[in-house]
C-alpha cells in the first residue's frame, strides 16, 4: 500500500489499515532503522487525570477539599 506526505506532514492511511485498527485516535510513532513504526495506543482517561494532579502536586487531600467546598450550599 502507498501513502502520499503532503507538505504539512500529514499522512493519510489507506483504509485497509485503518480498518485493522478500528476506533484507534492515537498512535505511538517510532523510528526504527530507517521505518516508521505505528503502535496503536488506547488512552486511558484516568491516567491522564492522574498524571494531571500529579504535575499540578494536587494531593489527595487537597481534592478533598475542593470537593467539600463545591457540595456546600449555595
Amino acid at each position: 500500500m502507498l501513502a502520499k506526505l503532503t507538505s504539512k506532514n500529514q499522512l493519510t492511511l489507506p483504509k485497509a489499515v485503518v480498518a485493522a485498527v478500528q476506533g484507534t485516535e492515537y498512535f505511538d510513532v517510532i523510528e526504527e532503522n530507517g521505518r516508521i513504526v505505528l503502535t496503536p495506543v488506547r488512552i486511558n482517561r484516568a491516567d491522564a487525570v492522574r498524571a494531571k494532579l500529579e504535575e499540578l502536586k494536587l494531593s489527595e487531600a487537597d481534592i478533598a477539599d475542593a470537593v467539600s467546598w463545591a457540595r456546600r450550599p449555595g
